[in-house]
């Protein structure tokens, strides 16, 4: 396992998170995988064991189920608290009917952080992010808050997900003149069947130095390698269930036909090649992996030690390469701006 510095922080991460959205079984979430507390702490301590440090929860997963098997895990395990990286997110809603009960306030995040804090049984959150754009709220609010619990110490660093890039620059810009804490990370979705994200938000990860944590790096399961072009998906998988996150179908089968090769060839899964790639990009800090399963769990975390060469990675960014949009093509003509990554050597 690698360690990657997250942003301009001095704190390591390593280079895969454990994703808990499969964890707890309320409504909804059920579907995303509904593990009970026996399968936490068998992922949790396998996931550490192989050196993850990293651990990605939120508190509308479950409706607070996640976190409360995330913090009973920790402590059932005895893991050292001094070698975990703990993040959480706020904005969902947590209380159906009540209208303070979810969104970017100063009241609900404030009430939120005390309410993660208790179910993951943690007297600080490592990184505490918001779980996407609310319109309602003024940003200069949201960031005054959570400056604040920075300050308090209840949080250590701020992200954010799934901001447009105004979204993120606006947020950083009210910071820096503000003089308060600013957003460090990004968590968004990005996978080598769904490259939007290097459109708009990866420049202006790179510019502004923010880490990237990507979510559904192999877009919902799609990438596993086990969907036929024709026909439906393999019984009781979540993408048959819930065809979710968007993707251009006819170029991520594209880009599995040009992946399975690499795969057979070194007895790995597709998905072990979906993962090496991402993990390839240098704007990415950490890849989050959520399993059903044990064995998927172990699949995604033997991607570490899949190693792509040159060729393979500059034939698997042309097949995955997105439409030419403008403003893009032109800036790369001007010789300021590159929509997507330079010619690998």
């Amino acid at each position: 396992m690698k360690y990657r510095l997250l942003g301009r922080t001095g704190l390591y991460v390593s280079e895969l998170c454990l994703g808990t959205m499969t964890y707890g079984s309320d409504g909804f979430w059920k579907v995303m995988g509904g593990l009970e507390q026996e399968a936490v702490d068998a992922q949790v301590k396998y996931a550490f064991d192989q050196g993850i440090n990293f651990i990605d929860t939120a508190n509308v997963y479950s409706l607070g189920q996640s976190e409360l098997r995330v913090g009973a895990a920790i402590k059932r395990l005895g893991l050292p608290r001094d070698e975990l990286v703990i993040a959480t997110k706020a904005t969902g809603i947590m209380q159906e009917g009540t209208p303070n009960g979810r969104g970017q306030s100063r009241y609900h995040l404030m009430h939120a952080v005390d309410a993660s804090l208790k179910r993951l049984q943690l007297d600080h959150i490592d990184l505490y992010q918001l779980h996407g754009f609310d319109p309602l709220t003024p940003l200069e609010e949201s960031l005054s808050a959570l400056n604040d619990l920075v300050r308090s110490g209840k949080v250590r660093t701020i992200g954010l997900c799934n901001f447009a890039a105004w979204q993120i620059m606006k947020a950083l810009s009210i910071s820096e003149r503000r003089g308060w804490a600013r957003f460090e990370s990004v968590q968004a979705y990005y996978t080598i069947a769904g490259r939007d994200l290097e459109r708009e938000v990866l420049p202006l990860i790179r510019d502004q130095q923010l880490g990237l944590m990507v979510w559904s790096p192999l877009a919902g399961g799609f990438l596993s390698g086990k969907f036929p072009r024709e026909g439906q998906g393999p019984e009781g998988s979540r993408r048959s269930s819930f065809d979710f996150p968007v993707i251009d179908k006819a170029r991520a089968f594209d880009c599995i036909d040009a992946m399975r090769p690499m795969a057979d060839r070194r007895g790995v899964s597709v998905a072990q090649v979906a993962l090496a790639w991402l993990l390839a990009q240098p704007a990415v800090t950490s890849v989050i992996i959520g399993a059903r399963t044990e064995a998927q769990l172990r699949d995604n975390v033997a991607a570490t030690r899949v190693s792509l060469e040159a060729e393979e990675l500059q034939l698997l960014d042309r097949v995955s390469a997105l439409p030419r949009e403008y403003p893009g093509w032109m800036l790369e003509l001007q010789g300021g701006y590159r929509a997507t990554p330079p010619e690998r050597p």
